[in-house]
């Protein structure tokens, strides 16, 4: 769990610094998008790495540049440019690329180690590639949906309602972006990869903007299927090797925030937080089967192989053979 930061003013700061110090909570998660609502300004990050930094924490940032995309969006409301399709258009990639580069510079000047969440670009991936090679502290992460998934799920022939489930933000990006979304994992430009939860139905939430696209709920759900795709499209493919797959989703997350002693190892004294993977498992993904309460499921469809048959937390089996057995307390 990390600290969310909608607002900077000197008790925020003075909590800030209690919460690293006394309770030990060292990550905080900031937007320069949701300008409207939990988004923050530049300055105000800065003045957000300048407590966390010296402290021994870190900063974690939606990277997408929230005045460019308002601008776009009053842009196209003017035009009478209501289709969900235009979601992705006022959140283009220049947005992404924009603000990384721009969080990039804050943590050059503070010193602030930052991890820049849920990276969706090529442009945005090269310029964390060239942050990390010049010594710079941060890590990035991307997500499970712009691995998988193009934006032909945007296609101006497909049907309002079937574009709904994937507004996402940032949105889906193009063949190029996926391709080389995953040589940065292979390269080690990526340190997690992570799914950005945030599931809607499509009934009685997502259809609530249907002829305004400002008014869809942004997210989509992965959780579920995060590990699966992985191994099916990345491990088996050849794409990544079955140690960056532990590494990306255990280890490394472990390390990056401070758990590294506790967990993402099977060691001696270590939390016995393990799975048992069934390399062998088919499986075809679907609404109509997952577990995720949602009417709509974006991997709609694709095969898997592998799944977590078993699931220990604390040396206790929680979950087998898709169902929870003892449910955590």
């Amino acid at each position: 769990l990390h600290v969310g930061i909608s607002e900077w003013n000197p008790q925020v700061a003075a909590e800030v610094k209690e919460c690293i110090t006394q309770y030990g909570i060292t990550s905080f998660k900031a937007y320069l998008a949701y300008r409207e609502s939990i988004g923050i300004k530049l300055k105000e990050l800065k003045s957000l790495m300048e407590v966390v930094g010296p402290n021994g924490g870190i900063v974690m940032v939606h990277c997408e540049d929230g005045e460019m995309i308002s601008r776009l969006q009053r842009l196209f409301l003017k035009e009478g440019k209501m289709e969900a399709i235009y979601h992705a258009l006022s959140h283009p990639p220049e947005a992404e690329i924009k603000a990384i580069g721009d969080v990039l510079e804050l943590s050059s000047q503070t010193g602030c180690p930052v991890y820049i969440v849920h990276t969706s670009t090529a442009l945005g991936t090269n310029l964390i590639r060239q942050a990390k090679r010049s010594g710079m502290n941060v890590y990035g992460e991307t997500c499970i949906q712009y691995l998988m998934v193009n934006d032909s799920v945007y296609n101006t022939s497909l049907k309002n309602i079937d574009v709904l489930p994937y507004i996402i933000s940032p949105p889906i990006r193009s063949e190029a972006d996926r391709i080389l979304l995953w040589e940065g994992l292979a390269d080690g430009t990526f340190d997690t990869v992570a799914t950005d939860h945030c599931p809607f139905n499509l009934q009685g939430q997502k259809d609530r903007g249907i002829n305004n696209f400002i008014k869809i709920p942004n997210g989509a759900g992965g959780i579920e299927h995060r590990l699966s795709l992985l191994y099916t499209y990345g491990v088996l493919t050849g794409k990544i090797t079955m140690e960056q797959f532990i590494s990306l989703t255990s280890s490394q997350p472990a390390e990056i925030f401070g758990l590294g002693n506790n967990k993402g190892k099977l060691k001696p004294g270590y939390d016995a937080d393990i799975i048992i993977w069934n390399p062998e498992s088919k499986s075809i993904i679907s609404a109509a089967t997952h577990v995720q309460r949602c009417d709509s499921d974006i991997y709609e469809g694709t095969v898997t192989r592998g799944k977590a048959e078993v699931v220990l937390v604390n040396g206790k089996i929680v979950f087998r053979n898709g169902k929870v057995i003892n449910p955590i307390q």
